[in-house]
């Protein structure tokens, strides 16, 4: 009797413990079931980021390969890309960009902007129609100490030097109030404002000390500026940021001042060593001598009176 009341409770013991073992089996696979019906979910987590800032990046088109130039965009030439800090001017849109012609080849990976498609270089269209862009050679000295920037207002003067070492020196105001495009690698922004391009951290590594300087002239005091380059020795005076002349310039107003004789400030050499005019000897008055009543006929030679007699 206690023999077969041991092999049924063994046998109730078995039975429990395979019906634990089932059903911790069937709980075990639930989360995984789970996983299976979606399969995107991790994909979708992976993505998804807790940074705070993430959620305010902004959209920008780039190029997916490169594009030839004067060919159509089409939506496979684009992607967009996620960017925290967006470049000014570029396009979040694939649709403003499909269908239009760049001018020049745009590299793949490149972010698109309307001066991909406009013609032109940088310089070409930061100037008017009536004003020229003209390099000059600069130095430390010549360029403001090399802290000159994009967007200034510069006074170029003229020294001439005297003919042969004797004649006289003078220096004068060439062409006042031009405005500065580019000083070395540097753009400035266009003619209504925007900024060029900006050189990538690789380019800014390699750079050299400035070598010249673009200056935008108006037309008619183009030939000025090229015959004072060769004529004497130019050097750049920078203009007060108070007078604002780049926004004057913006809202179209004339860029240069008037060139007249008081503006010119013509100085020569003399004028500044100030050295008093040599003191001229008095004239001697001239020598009066008595004619009397003496005899003879009266000669005058000069201030001279003599008298001969006949």
């Amino acid at each position: 009797m206690n023999s077969r009341m041991t092999m049924a409770l063994a046998a109730v013991l078995l039975l429990g413990a395979l019906l634990a073992g089932y059903w911790g089996i069937v709980l075990s696979r639930a989360p995984q079931a789970a996983q299976m019906a979606s399969p995107t979910a991790p994909g979708e987590s992976s993505n998804q980021s807790n940074d705070p800032a993430d959620k305010l990046r902004t959209p920008v088109v780039v190029a997916a390969r490169l594009l030839d130039p004067f060919t159509a965009v089409t939506a496979e030439d684009l992607r967009v890309e996620q960017l925290r800090i967006a470049p000014p001017g570029s396009f979040s849109k694939v649709e403003d960009v499909i269908g239009r012609r760049p001018w020049t080849p745009v590299p793949a990976g490149s972010w698109l902007n309307p001066a991909s498609f406009e013609a032109g270089g940088p310089l070409a269209r930061m100037i008017r129609a009536d004003e020229r862009a003209v390099a000059v050679p600069v130095d430390e000295v010549v360029g403001g100490g090399g802290h000159l920037r994009p967007g200034d207002y510069v006074d170029v003067l003229l020294f001439l030097r005297g003919e042969g070492g004797s004649g006289q020196q003078s220096a004068q105001v060439a062409v006042p109030a031009l405005r500065l495009l580019s000083f070395g690698e540097d753009l400035g922004p266009d003619s209504e404002g925007r900024a060029s391009q900006p050189a990538k951290d690789e380019e800014k590594a390699q750079r050299r000390s400035p070598a010249t300087a673009v200056l935008a002239v108006p037309e008619q005091q183009v030939t000025r500026l090229m015959l004072a380059s060769q004529a004497g020795s130019l050097r750049l005076a920078v203009r007060s940021a108070d007078e604002r002349l780049l926004e004057r310039y913006q809202a179209g107003e004339p860029g240069a001042a008037p060139l007249d004789g008081a503006s010119r400030h013509l100085i020569p050499l003399e004028q500044l060593a100030a050295s008093p005019a040599p003191r001229r000897a008095p004239t001697p008055a001239p020598k009066v001598v008595s004619a009397g009543k003496g005899p003879g006929v009266a000669i005058y030679r000069g201030a001279d009176l003599t008298r001969q007699i006949p």
